[in-house]
């Protein structure tokens, strides 16, 4: 059994404290969430105990503890239905994770269409609409108003206000991403969608902030916490929308540059080979270490095969090999964006290179990549 230690050790490394899975997908608690459900707990007592009176002290804490709740539970059903629909068209999802302004579906690889880039980000407010609805209906069948109607009336408005709330047209907001879709689908431009969700993301922090200003101009009630929420919540667009800028920069091909220009020579080698005989022999290039039955065992790792030959150097190559798994091999005549994408969603250092009939043309090697697009 871990240990408290190791818990807080585990959730400092991942970003949150690891609740669960569902679906297959890590759902984490980041340390923020509680803070928000703290603010809510206080903000949402006294409003039960104010529209129900036997709704005071530890029954208005209590209903309000179930609606932070109610609410988490929301936001993970939101974010759920992003990650199942991902899902389903075949793009990973590293983890879900709650925090203090919602939550988030880490999707280790961009949509590659339009049509899949809207699939995706229509699926979590669709969600968020049939919970108002459930939550509606639920609240319509309670007959009197007392505390426990508020509780369900008040998750209906939760969700419809999360709803519209990320359907505004502006990035890193699912309405950003939908209107990214459309530009692309129009101009054949991912690039161009970015920019536009980005100019889009900006326009609804300003909105967030003059609201918040007119609160405090206008003396409303409320006004010091619109304010803060506001401007929370304007810095989390903005911070997401330039997020987003420059992951379309750093995954944006350079004009000019062809995959060839990158790749470098591949050398078939046996896999018993001896691992110093086949350092020697690399000088630079790529290696492809193939058994005696012709099958290939995988790719020389550098690293591995200089650890190795330092303390074995007859020990056959093929110890220090990484197998060649489908997503580490790129077709020769690949698209430049696509391959920039396979890079940044796989784990590997080297990627087989491939002509249109299958045989090695070549090793794109994950620095060489990188230098190329830091240099432009």
């Amino acid at each position: 059994m871990a240990t408290a230690e190791g818990w807080r050790a585990r959730a400092g490394r991942e970003g949150g404290l690891p609740l669960f899975r569902a679906a297959g997908i890590p759902v984490l608690l980041a340390p923020s969430w509680w803070l928000g459900s703290a603010v809510i707990v206080v903000l949402y007592a006294p409003l039960a105990s104010r529209i129900s009176p036997d709704a005071g002290g530890f029954t208005g804490l209590a209903l309000a503890a179930a609606f932070a709740l109610f609410l988490g539970l929301s936001v993970l059903a939101h974010e759920l239905g992003h990650s199942l629909v991902a899902l389903r068209l075949g793009l990973p999802v590293r983890r879900l994770r709650l925090f203090l302004l919602g939550g988030v579906s880490e999707v280790a690889r961009a949509p590659g269409t339009p049509r899949h880039e809207g699939l995706v980000a229509a699926a979590g407010p669709l969600v968020s609409v049939l919970l108002a609805g459930v939550f509606a209906l639920g609240a319509h069948a309670i007959p009197t108003t007392d505390a426990v109607w508020l509780l369900v009336a008040q998750t209906s408005f939760a969700n419809a206000a999360v709803a519209v709330f990320n359907l505004l047209p502006g990035l890193p907001l699912d309405g950003g991403r939908i209107l990214r879709a459309g530009v692309w689908a129009i101009t054949g431009k991912r690039a161009t969608g970015t920019r536009a969700a980005v100019i889009g993301g900006g326009l609804v922090a300003a909105l967030l902030v003059v609201w918040a200003v007119l609160g405090l101009l206008d003396g409303a009630p409320d006004r010091w916490l619109r304010f803060g929420v506001c401007l929370l919540t304007a810095w989390f667009v903005v911070a997401g929308a330039r997020g987003e800028s420059a992951a379309e920069r750093a995954r944006a091909w350079p004009e000019g540059l062809t995959l060839q220009q990158l790749v470098r020579p591949v050398l078939q080698l046996p896999a018993e080979s001896p691992v110093s005989g086949a350092l020697s022999a690399a000088a630079g290039r790529g290696v492809v270490l193939v058994r005696a039955d012709g099958v290939a065992a995988g790719l020389l790792d550098r690293t591995l095969a200089e650890r190795l030959a330092s303390t074995s150097p007859h020990a056959p190559a093929e110890q220090a090999a990484v197998p060649i798994r489908p997503e580490t091999v790129l077709l020769a005549d690949e698209a430049g964006d696509d391959v920039v994408e396979r890079v940044q969603g796989t784990a590997a250092r080297e990627y087989l290179v491939v002509d249109l009939e299958g045989r090695p043309a070549g090793v794109l090697r994950r620095e060489d990549l990188k230098a190329a697009l830091e240099s432009r």
